[in-house]
């Protein structure tokens, strides 16, 4: 399906968001669907965000233990989606985060795609039963198998990448990669660090992501100890986490601050392990890096090997020889470092910003609900 280039019918269009997590808290969601939801508004649509958890649920959820709690979040959740299903007929779209409800069950994807056209958007390989650690007793009841009934469900589906798309294919012909993008009036190209001060190499993720940076300490331990004072380190997501090896405190992530804290890095880094999971994420800590300008090393798995020109708009080291061999490089040349952080903000200038993807991201809504 191609999104049409004018829009004839600007009737207003009710529009049902159906997500997890309240808005603005995490970045699947805000990279995914919310940065666009002004645009969508300007022209004709009226959006019910409906997320399953409110901020206070949201902090039970993610804690360990607390049982009685998250049965009474799952309860209140049951309710909630019921009610929404009864009054689904005022509704002319769904559109769906990966799922509508934490539970192994796809029963209201399914109960409203038959009614109403739905879209489906998903940006990990969400079918694999990956569990946090708070939540790993109760691992049992989130039947991730349920991710290819939802597609099969929706009117059409929104993948992050192309290997999400191969699988989605597999049980729905209507299907497009949506690539997760980057509001690059927010983010803002960085100035380059005054000569004399340490240059930053920094990570961004979150706590249950911070396996995959401790993958590049032995690479980082080696660079620290090649240039001492002249290097520091910068590890944004988890508060409670201490890097012995680098001598480095993790910071919290903050909605608010958080393109002011990216923007301290001088050369962004996103490990990754080369598996079914990896190949499913879709880039977002790298893209975020190379839409403020930062030069940028991402582990060749996945999407990051179309996102990144190997030595262009980045790095894609594999080996901990080529990690250290690219680091010492961008470190010890300033020039290089303005280059390539230069090539990789026009790279997401042009296929990863929210500018160069609103009109068709308009146009697949305006093609499902007849306003063409």
């Amino acid at each position: 399906m191609e999104p049409t280039e004018k829009r004839k019918d600007k009737r207003v269009k009710r529009v049902l968001i159906l997500c997890i997590h309240p808005f603005n808290t995490v970045p699947g969601q805000r990279f995914r669907f919310e940065q666009y939801m002004k645009y969508l508004e300007a022209n004709g649509y009226e959006l019910h965000f409906s997320p399953l958890l409110s901020q206070e649920d949201q902090k039970i959820f993610h804690k360990p233990g607390h049982y009685f709690g998250k049965f009474n979040i799952v309860l209140k959740g049951l309710i909630k989606r019921i009610q929404e299903q009864l009054r689904s007929k005022k509704y002319d779209l769904i559109f769906a985060h990966r799922q509508a409800f934490v539970l192994g069950t796809a029963y209201f994807e399914k109960n409203l795609g038959k009614k109403i056209p739905m879209i489906f958007d998903f940006d990990d390989a969400i079918w694999m039963n990956n569990v946090s650690e708070a939540n790993k007793k109760l691992g049992f009841l989130k039947g991730s198998a349920k991710t290819s009934d939802i597609i099969r469900y929706s009117s059409l589906v929104f993948a992050g990448n192309e290997y999400l798309a191969n699988y989605s294919r597999k049980y729905n012909n209507n299907v497009v990669v949506v690539p997760t993008t980057i509001d690059t009036d927010m983010y803002q190209h960085k100035q380059e660090n005054n000569n004399g001060q340490p240059v930053c190499i920094g990570w961004s993720g979150s706590f249950s992501t911070i396996q995959h940076f401790k993958r590049a300490i032995p690479a980082l331990q080696k660079i620290k100890e090649k240039y001492g004072e002249k290097v520091q380190f910068r590890i944004i997501g988890d508060a409670n986490y201490y890097c012995e090896e680098l001598q480095t405190q993790g910071m919290a992530w903050k909605a608010a601050t958080e393109v002011e804290d990216l923007s301290k890095i001088d050369i962004g880094i996103m490990p990754l392990p080369d598996d079914e999971w990896a190949n499913g994420k879709c880039g977002l800590k790298g893209l975020q890096y190379m839409g403020l300008g930062i030069p940028t090393l991402m582990s060749p798995v996945g999407v990051n090997k179309i996102i990144i020109q190997n030595g262009i708009n980045g790095f894609l080291p594999d080996s901990e020889e080529e990690w250290i061999d690219a680091l010492s490089m961008l470190i010890e040349d300033k020039e290089q470092r303005k280059k390539v952080g230069d090539a990789g903000r026009q790279t997401v200038l042009d296929k990863y910003s929210v500018k160069a993807w609103e009109s068709k991201y308009l146009g697949y809504f305006d093609q499902l609900t007849g306003n063409v």
